[in-house]
């Protein structure tokens, strides 16, 4: 299919809204961009273009089921939400794209099913993986934060304001909110991953992320068996890619350039 600009695509039983800038995935490589649990295309803002600009590759963004203009996902999440869009929705997303080399950029939540796509297919386009405050485990930083933010939620404006990035804002807020809240998810661990995944990583993480510690760093670097390289930006939080736009941009930018034209990983006649 001929990728225009942006639009929706049909994946299984949902529409999900997307945007393509730059070259499509049959012409270049592509990063491919999985959002935050509270995320959308719109909420990435201008960072997907300066990335594209940095690294002359095609960014993909798209908003999962729930979030954005996409349609609205099934209510409630199971704990396993992540690992259904990794194994099931991530491989015909990528099909649907025509996808033949590139790399996989996620935040948080998006961060998660990035990690556990590389780990449970060995998908030999995907090559490299670019985590922005990854979850590997659930930590009680993160729980404490999400329970303070269900309260936000109810006594503040901010269902408002999210609804400038989501079409249905309680689809969104709550399928994110009530899965990491249901007591079931307090065991989810994604780390065995690690040990699967066969690309290099970067993770970018905030100094002062309030949603995780330095411990999910930790993880990467005892679990792994590539290489993994860490860029800690101090004073951002759990997004440093709008708190601190410059370094995380910086830190993704060089790493995407170093794979794909350094090392040549984005060579398209390589790809199958």
């Amino acid at each position: 299919m001929t990728l225009q600009p942006s639009g929706t695509l049909a994946i299984g039983d949902a529409q999900l809204e997307y945007r393509m800038i730059g070259p499509t995935p049959d012409k270049a490589p592509t990063i491919v961009m999985l959002h935050e649990g509270l995320g959308s295309v719109g909420l990435w803002g201008d960072f997907p273009d300066k990335l594209q600009a940095a690294t002359g590759a095609g960014v993909f963004v798209y908003s999962r089921a729930g979030y954005g203009n996409s349609s609205p996902a099934q209510l409630p999440r199971r704990p396993d939400y992540m690992h259904v869009e990794a194994l099931d929705v991530l491989p015909k997303l990528l099909g649907a794209i025509g996808f033949r080399r590139g790399l996989l950029l996620g935040h948080s939540d998006g961060a998660s099913i990035a990690t556990i796509y590389a780990g449970g297919i060995q998908d030999h386009r995907v090559r490299g993986l670019m985590l922005i405050a990854p979850h590997f485990v659930v930590e009680d930083i993160s729980i404490q934060s999400i329970a303070k933010i269900k309260d936000t939620y109810a006594t503040t404006d901010l269902k408002t304001r999210l609804a400038r990035w989501h079409k249905d804002v309680d689809n969104a807020f709550l399928g994110w909110n009530d899965a990491w809240l249901d007591p079931q998810f307090r065991d989810w661990d994604i780390s065995e991953s690690l040990a699967y995944v066969r690309v290099p990583v970067e993770i970018i993480q905030g100094a002062d992320d309030q949603y995780g510690t330095l411990r999910q760093v930790e993880i990467a670097q005892a679990e792994c068996y590539c290489p993994v390289d860490t860029t800690i930006i101090p004073g951002a939080g759990h997004s440093p890619h709008r708190e601190a736009p410059e370094a995380a941009l910086k830190a993704v930018a060089d790493f995407a350039n170093r794979l794909l034209s350094l090392h040549g990983e984005g060579a398209l006649e390589r790809a199958a």
